[in-house]
């Protein structure tokens, strides 16, 4: 049954993972972001009342 036979699956899944794992995470983290995240205020801002009358 050739099937079977791991010498060519072998040889793809090991060069498949070398390319995943050496050629492509470099070349997604060398990227830069246009928007850059940027620290929010942290201060709280007190509501305001509201001003509705209750019927």
């Amino acid at each position: 049954m050739p099937q079977l036979n791991p010498a060519p699956w072998f040889t793809i899944l090991v060069f498949s993972w070398l390319v995943f794992l050496a050629i492509i995470p470099p070349k997604i983290l060398s990227r830069t972001f246009t928007n850059e995240p940027s620290t929010l205020n942290t201060q709280k801002t007190k509501p305001a009342p509201w001003n509705w009358p209750w019927y």
